[in-house]
């Protein structure tokens, strides 16, 4: 979520909008940026570019909600220098509460990036705070058309809802720098053929366990990008079902770095297995690098929206890791299939996922929650919002 507003904002600011955003601090005072409570963080201003930033220190967190005594001064202080727009993206607790707490607010459009799945009863206790703003809200964002059927909260304000897909800057993957190409050179090198790869925090719908399964079925070498809490269970399964030499664990890898091991891999495995895998930015990445997208048929997810079965990648079914083995199979013996699917993914993230349309849809979206005319750029203030 973080990295989309970041890539909103630019692109709504160099369509001539003047943005805010307001999020949270996540690095701690001797710690670096974690989601993970590491301790208090200062509340700072910069500027991104044309962007003003403000990012609220946080001095607890309590069942994943950040306590942050300054936020509602930070917010008050953005929106007394004059807010056309206030763009929230959910979830977000701590924002959206503040948002909740003001008796007046310019209008809201909200962008739904995804149900409260796993914390039930968490997300059952604060639906009351949702539907609050929900209800005060102009216009509802659903990054896909598919998510909205299987979300409760978007059927319940259908009318308010409109698709606003989310893209991504294409050009370094369409482009590579030199420090790209270097990169994928040290990646095939290192790997040899063929590298699949796994991009995301590694946190429970990713579909770890089911890529390590599949992997005991096929060639090849796994190479792992990210991060996350079920890092270390990953990394014993992987001795358990005797890959320790098979898979690589990459941990962050730098944007240049990044690029170069999507041009080097065969195809990025992408089984997630939970509505909370609503969407997959790194889906677009590897399409824009033309490489197949091997993804999972998620019931009412974005995931299989955003790389279509046989034309940008091949979609199995949720959890099993003899139905992506089977594809990873088609990729290397079907002659033509691998090149034929990345073509298609290339071409499909040209046409859906620039980051310059989905600037211009959502300035147009926010021209029809004001009821004004629409004349290809905006003026106004919008404030981004995300914690």
């Amino acid at each position: 979520m973080e990295v989309h507003v970041q890539t909103l904002a630019r692109a709504q600011a160099a369509l001539g909008a003047r943005v805010e955003v307001l999020c949270i601090n996540h690095a701690a005072a001797g710690e670096g940026f974690s989601h993970e409570f590491r301790g208090r963080s200062p509340t700072r201003e910069e500027w991104d570019g044309e962007v003003r930033v403000t990012r609220v220190g946080r001095w607890a967190s309590v069942l994943r909600m950040d306590v942050m005594p300054e936020l509602p001064r930070a917010l008050l202080r953005a929106l007394a220098r004059g807010v056309d727009v206030v763009h929230l993206h959910t979830p977000n607790p701590a924002l959206l509460l503040a948002l909740d707490a003001l008796p007046w607010l310019p209008p809201v459009v909200i962008t739904h990036h995804s149900d409260v799945i796993r914390q039930k009863v968490a997300g059952a206790l604060f639906r009351p705070f949702e539907l609050v703003l929900y209800a005060r809200a102009r216009r509802l964002l659903a990054t896909s058309s598919a998510y909205v059927p299987g979300s409760a909260l978007l059927r319940r304000f259908r009318d308010k809802v409109r698709e606003l897909p989310l893209g991504i800057e294409l050009e370094p993957f369409l482009s590579p720098s030199p420090a790209a190409l270097e990169a994928e050179a040290h990646w095939r090198a290192q790997a040899g053929a063929p590298l699949w790869l796994m991009v995301g925090r590694l946190v429970y719908y990713k579909g770890l366990v089911t890529a390590l399964e599949a992997l005991t079925r096929v060639p090849g070498q796994l190479l792992v990008v990210g991060v996350g809490p079920l890092e270390q269970e990953g990394r014993e399964r992987a001795r358990a079902l005797g890959l320790e030499g098979r898979v690589t664990w990459a941990g962050y890898l730098p944007p240049e770095s990044l690029v170069g091991a999507y041009r080097a891999a065969t195809a990025l495995w992408f089984p997630s297995n939970a509505r909370s895998e609503a969407y997959g930015l790194s889906q677009i990445e590897a399409m824009a690098s033309g490489l197949p997208v091997l993804n999972t048929a998620i019931p009412h997810s974005g995931v299989p929206w955003v790389s279509l079965h046989e034309q940008t990648g091949l979609t199995v079914p949720v959890g099993s890791a003899e139905a992506l083995a089977r594809a990873v199979r088609r990729l290397l013996e079907e002659p033509g299939l691998a090149e034929r699917l990345g073509r298609g993914a290339r071409a499909r993230a040209l046409e859906q996922f620039r980051h310059d349309v989905m600037a211009e849809r959502s300035l147009a979206l926010y021209a029809e929650a004001l009821s004004v005319p629409w004349e290809g750029r905006s003026r106004g203030a919008p404030v981004e919002g995300r914690s």
